[in-house]
């Protein structure tokens, strides 16, 4: 059973930063998208960036602008979102998701068939 779990949210001030982690078990293969996305009150899930293991490719929203890292931790085997210069919009409940298929555009929640509970990110 594939389970993924986020930690790492919180609240911060805008300008600040702050580093969300998803740790996945379940997962047999060895190639998947793994990407968090993020929804705020009101609005639509929107893709925030994705970490292809098979060849370390990433996407990010246009959103981002650069402020957004994703990347993989072997150590803990854990999927990173370092999040900097975060202002009043970023806040949201983000997600972790998992894509064992590799199938669909990268950043659209319908491409994802596994989700975590999400974390908390507030920015005031």
């Amino acid at each position: 059973q594939v389970q993924l779990v986020e930690s790492g949210g919180g609240s911060v001030q805008a300008g600040g930063s702050l580093k969300l982690s998803c740790a996945s078990s379940g997962i047999t293969s060895s190639r998947r998208r793994m990407a968090w996305f993020r929804q705020a009150p009101g609005k639509e899930r929107e893709g925030v960036a994705m970490f292809y293991t098979g060849n370390t490719q990433t996407a990010y929203g246009d959103f981002v602008k650069g402020r957004f890292t994703i990347s993989r931790d072997s150590a803990k085997d854990t999927i990173d979102l370092q999040m900097n210069s975060l202002n009043p919009e970023d806040t949201a409940m983000y997600y972790c998701a998992a894509d064992l298929r590799v199938r669909g555009p990268p950043l659209a929640p319908a491409s994802y068939g596994y989700w975590g509970q999400g974390t908390q990110v507030t920015v005031s």
